[in-house]
């Protein structure tokens, strides 16, 4: 009586292993379905994020060019100037070529925010000034200084046919620095012998991990007394008699931008709307300001640069002396 009820009641082995079978076949079909689901879902993200990376990149930089009127053009010099930032020279070149080139552009504004920065950048920039000031001799450029206006900063502002400033903005530092770090003392505490093989006596100029060389400190010395020298250059040539030159005004100091009008590094207080109204006489502002690209945005907020720079500055030798405006 037990055996029938247990063959009535329960399903026999066989019965089990095939019910089991199909459970376990039904459930990794079900997984195999979410998986296709799941791979078609991120195809279709992938493919709609590429779509907005093309539009955004296409787009980006682009001014708003539905200003039919009279206007005052105005491009943005913000943060550190560098080749690989939103203030290199590549970037503002190409902004203010394109202002210039805006038959409605009646006067260009350059909105400095900037500490400076590297000056080849910052030369790159002053020399196209010029360039476009001697090709459209009818608009003329003006700098506006927001906050901070110095160093390379400064450099190019000096190439603008005048510069306005507030009264508590930050302007000059006309000087040149080469700093770094230098690693000896605390290598020695810990035992750490620096292995540096190079072809020719100068290749480890200034590296970070071997002791200063008096000869190669005196070379960096005259380089950044050298580029020194051309910054002073360009403000003369750039401010001329409205410079009132004191010991003190290529040393480095900064002023109040008060007292750079004081000076003659500056030609008057007034902001952006100020100028647009009352000196270039357009109150129309079109921002002919470059903007990153979507990738460049990404890259640069998953911080490539600063690893970049990281790299370039404690792992080859030599690069943490290189000469900056700032």
């Amino acid at each position: 009586m037990t055996d029938i009820e247990n063959t009535a009641g329960k399903p026999s082995g066989w019965e089990r292993s095939l019910l089991e079978k199909l459970a376990l076949e039904s459930i990794a079909e079900q997984r195999s379905a979410r998986r296709w689901r799941v791979a078609v879902s991120l195809a279709w993200l992938a493919f709609w994020l590429l779509v907005f990376i093309v539009i955004a990149s296409w787009s980006s930089g682009k001014h708003d060019g539905a200003a039919l009127e009279k206007h005052t053009a105005l491009i943005d010099l913000k943060g550190v100037i560098s080749a690989d930032s939103k203030a290199s020279g590549d970037k503002i070149i190409a902004s203010l070529q394109a202002a210039f080139k805006d038959k409605n552009t009646v006067g260009v504004v350059l909105r400095i925010n900037s500490p400076g920065g590297s000056p080849v950048q910052a030369g790159y920039i002053n020399d196209e000034i010029r360039r476009l000031r001697g090709l459209h001799k009818d608009i003329p450029i003006y700098v506006v200084v927001q906050d901070i206006c110095a160093s390379g900063g400064y450099y190019v502002a000096a190439a603008a046919d005048k510069i306005y400033v507030d009264k508590a903005s930050i302007v000059g530092s006309i000087g040149v620095l080469m700093d770094g770090f230098g690693f000896t003392g605390a290598m020695d505490k810990l035992g750490i012998e620096r292995r540096l093989i190079t072809a020719g006596e100068n290749k480890g100029f200034l590296d970070p991990f071997s002791p200063l060389n008096p000869d190669q400190r005196k070379l960096a010395k005259e380089m950044v007394d050298e580029i020194h020298r051309q910054f002073i250059d360009v403000v003369r040539a750039g401010r001329g008699k409205r410079l009132k030159e004191s010991a003190d005004m290529f040393s480095g100091l900064v002023w109040s931008g008060e007292k750079s009008v004081a000076m003659g590094l500056a030609d008057g207080l007034g902001g952006l709307d100020y100028v647009a109204r009352e000196v270039v006489k357009a109150e129309q502002i079109v921002d002919f300001t470059e903007s990153e690209s979507f990738s460049e945005q990404l890259s640069r907020r998953l911080g490539a640069s600063a690893t970049e720079a990281l790299w370039n500055s404690v792992a080859e030798p030599g690069a943490a002396g290189r000469a900056r405006l700032r």
